[in-house]
């Protein structure tokens, strides 16, 4: 939307931009539209230009219908708070009942728009346009963000005032935008809630906080956006996993616009009384999920302090946030994990520039039973592996001497690739795996590792598991599924039931593509609180490595660094260590913004988790 356009008689600009260049403010070339004939697609705003700010223009005098039209869907784009110049293209009832923050529509380019066969005409003081284009996703009333596919169309209605002047009247709710002038527009940020189920965090310990990703609109007062954000609870997918500390009906106090730290890094938040009277616990967590929320925003908001009823309820600075709930993600491993050429576990420091591994502790690093793949507990305390043939699960404990035992599971499945898929273990030392079996395929799970495996319900899959990881918060899980000759890559919530005396029912629920536009993954990770690293090809396609959001949309970091026939990658959930991944190279290794390097031969890398 940001280039010009051609078109037939008098032009006149429809915003203006302005960008940052080498810390001077520079006005972009204004874009321009015809005042009679078909407009021109919207054009998005080039990627490449993330410091473009864009300031809508009022509709000029007697602007035709079709500058009114563009003229709207440019100040749809724009960082006007409260879309204040976009209603000045709509009639008076209009603005009052458009709602721009119900919906953003994103197409793959800006939005075409034509007279409506049928419509009217200028002559006849009311004419129709039709807005086109293809979907790329949506974000919903709650931020949420989701992929969409498909043709966009929706009718745009317009007549004349009284004072002749054109104006639309009828328009449909929401916004829509370009892909590109989305990206400028809104980031994505996450907003923190706890797990819900006693069994993600353990009965007597900190509660386990979840990230629930949303998108707010970059440039408009983000703060006041992710705390008004937090404070109406989870999205829809993510709330029946989660829980939070306030109140059904806590706000931001009335003539709230707007939340700044102050000189020492402490933010106040103003509520309404629906929290007045709480407990201190309980206004801790609060703080506690606010300070989770804001941390990576800026300005930095090193404490927070709760105000209700005229007074301080109570205050939480960064330190007292992380001894109040755990945040999984944030532990840092000790040590990367891979099977040598011996097919036993070996490790290297997490973060070591070393190439030379040492055997693990233990009958698995002992090399009394050969292994594929392994996984290791977030404790790092002990270890599973799958042995050479894909058929055992063996578990056992990362300490000198200690014995392999009988495996735990075995797969009756004929080939290697129907058997065990590699091991992933929860938050709570829960020992996750899927048997790959064709007539009897399933996902169980070993509670703290051990005794009879529960089988996962799996309601609607479709298909055949051929990978597993959970997420650090234990109340995510992402699966590899095969089916119709495609593997995409799904993440659900792990959902809970366990009574005393009963057995636990564990369900894999709301399933959705995290990556729907490639249709062969070959492996993933975790690679952060709702971030996974994935390599795989799309439709006609060569393989390639990206970072994708648990909500299907991609994050705003670079991508890795290309790495040809990748076989399995690994992340830590902690970023600042370097992405390791299982190569014809053997096993490589990418610290920050360097190349890929060698570490060493060997298959099967794992940090803990």
């Amino acid at each position: 939307m940001g280039a010009d356009r051609e078109g037939r008689g008098r032009r006149r600009p429809a915003r203006v931009m302005a960008y940052a260049a080498g810390g001077v403010l520079v006005l972009a070339g204004c874009a321009s539209m015809p005042d009679s004939g078909d407009l021109r697609d919207v054009e998005s705003t080039p990627r490449q230009e993330t410091q473009v700010r864009v300031f809508a223009v009022p509709p000029g005098e007697d602007a035709p219908p079709s500058e009114i039209v563009q003229g709207f869907l440019e100040a749809l784009t724009s960082d006007d708070p409260h879309y204040k110049t976009a209603r000045q293209y709509l009639t008076g009832q209009a603005a009052k009942t458009w709602r721009p923050e119900v919906s953003a529509t994103v197409l793959t380019d800006g939005p075409g728009a034509k007279p409506e066969a049928g419509g009217g005409g200028e002559a006849t003081g009311e004419i129709s346009y039709m807005l086109t284009g293809t979907k790329v996703a949506t974000v919903d009333a709650q931020q949420a963000y989701a992929p969409a596919s498909g043709a966009y169309g929706r009718s745009v209605h317009l007549t004349q005032d009284a004072k002749r002047q054109w104006r639309i009247d009828a328009l449909p709710q929401g916004v829509v935008m370009g892909e590109s002038d989305f990206q400028r527009n809104y980031m994505s940020v996450s907003k923190y809630y706890f797990a819900s189920n006693t069994s993600a965090t353990g009965s007597n310990a900190q509660p386990t906080v979840v990230a629930d990703p949303v998108y707010v609109r970059r440039r408009v007062e983000p703060m006041t956006q992710m705390m008004s954000s937090l404070l109406k609870g989870p999205t829809r997918w993510l709330g029946p996993v989660v829980r939070s500390s306030f109140p059904t009906g806590t706000a931001l106090a009335k003539d709230t616009d707007s939340l700044t730290p102050d000189d020492r890094n402490k933010l106040t938040v103003p509520l309404n009384d629906k929290v007045v009277g709480i407990g201190v616990n309980r206004c801790r967590e609060m703080a506690a999920q606010i300070l989770f929320t804001l941390r990576n925003l800026s300005p930095a908001v090193d404490e927070v302090g709760l105000r209700a009823g005229g007074s301080e309820l109570c205050s939480l600075t960064q330190g007292e946030a992380d001894a109040t709930a755990t945040r999984n993600s944030a532990r840092h491993p000790d040590y990367l994990y891979f099977v040598d050429g011996e097919h036993r576990l070996v490790r290297i420091p997490a973060g070591n520039s070393g190439t030379k591994p040492d055997p693990a502790p233990g009958a698995l690093g002992e090399g009394e039973t050969a292994l594929r793949s392994v996984a290791v507990s977030r404790d790092e305390h002990t270890a599973a592996g799958i042995s050479l043939d894909g058929k055992s699960l063996y578990v056992g404990s990362l300490v000198s001497g200690g014995s392999l035992g009988e495996p735990v599971l075995r797969s009756r499945g004929g080939a290697e690739k129907n058997r065990l898929t590699a091991p992933s273990w929860d938050a709570n030392d829960g020992l996750w795996v899927a048997d790959r079996h064709p007539d009897r395929p399933r996902l169980v799970l070993f509670q703290e590792g051990k005794g009879d495996p529960v089988e996962v319900r799996m309601p609607n899959l479709g298909g055949r598991i051929q990978s597993v990881k959970v997420a650090a918060d234990g109340v995510r899980i992402a699966l590899v599924v095969e089916k119709g000759g495609k593997k995409t890559l799904l993440v659900g919530l792990i959902e809970r039931d366990e009574r005393p005396g009963a057995k636990p029912v564990v369900s894999v629920a709301e399933l959705r593509s995290a990556t729907p536009e490639l249709e062969e993954v070959t492996t993933m990770s975790w690679a952060g609180d709702s971030r996974l690293v994935v390599v795989g090809r799309e439709h006609g396609g060569v393989e390639q490595m990206r970072y994708v959001q648990v909500d299907g949309s991609t994050p705003d970091v670079p991508a890795p660094a290309a790495l040809t026939g990748v076989k399995e990658v690994t992340a830590a959930e902690d970023d600042q260590l370097p992405l390791v991944a299982y190569s014809v190279d053997g096993i490589v290794r990418l610290p920050s913004g360097e190349q890929w390097q060698k570490v060493t031969e060997g298959t099967a890398p794992v940090y803990p988790g």
